[in-house]
């Protein structure tokens, strides 16, 4: 299974990193999440520069996509349709990848057209211009139809991460992955948590949809 976590510059760190460990603590199953970015390098909203481990059309071809919020996402968004504009050398499928969406990369998801009817979720400060771009917002931290998925706050990325890995590997290898990153003399209550938020939103049997 493989990745892509698009991360633009002024991007959150709890969005694009949380994914990013969580997702990897399943290189045993062959999966391998990257951070994928438009330039070599993106500086975070607070400072911090990473190196991109992909060019952003890897997402084109990648089984699974997860956009990250950051300060920029609503410029990024209003240039669609541009020359040069960022969105526009994307071209995902849901019917086969899995698309999720963290905060401002709501907005994203939106502005692509890949929300259609679809609740979503956000942060605060986003809202309003996710609902401008004709998405309904829940008043949740997580919610999924099928392949596409959206949370909402930054910590909220756990169970973006969460979905994911019960969707593409199965209930059991996500939470033998998830308990590896759990605090300790919490590991039991902290997994069944993150499970039982995204379980409604996926197979009843808890079997996996996809595999590496």
């Amino acid at each position: 299974m493989r990745i892509a976590i698009i991360t633009f510059d002024g991007f959150d760190e709890l969005d694009s990193c949380i994914a990013f460990g969580l997702l990897n603590r399943l290189s045993v199953e062959g999966w391998k999440a990257e951070i994928t970015s438009p330039t070599t390098h993106v500086t975070s909203m607070n400072g911090l520069t990473v190196q991109a481990q992909q060019p952003l059309e890897f997402a084109n071809e990648a089984d699974a996509v997860i956009f990250g919020g950051g300060r920029y996402a609503r410029a990024i968004a209003q240039g669609m349709g541009q020359s040069g504009a960022l969105l526009d050398r994307l071209q995902l499928d849901p019917v086969r990848q899995m698309v999720g969406a963290q905060c401002s990369g709501t907005l994203l998801l939106a502005r692509l057209g890949l929300l259609a009817d679809v609740p979503a979720c956000t942060d605060l400060t986003t809202k309003p211009w996710v609902i401008e771009a004709g998405v309904r917002v829940v008043d949740a931290p997580f919610h999924a139809r099928g392949p596409v998925a959206t949370a909402g706050g930054c910590l909220a990325s756990q169970y973006l991460a969460a979905w994911m890995m019960a969707r593409g590997a199965g209930f059991e290898a996500a939470a033998k992955a998830l308990h590896h990153a759990a605090p300790v003399g919490e590991k039991d209550a902290y997994v069944a948590r993150l499970l039982d938020v995204v379980r409604p939103f996926l197979p009843a049997d808890g079997s996996a949809l996809r595999r590496a």
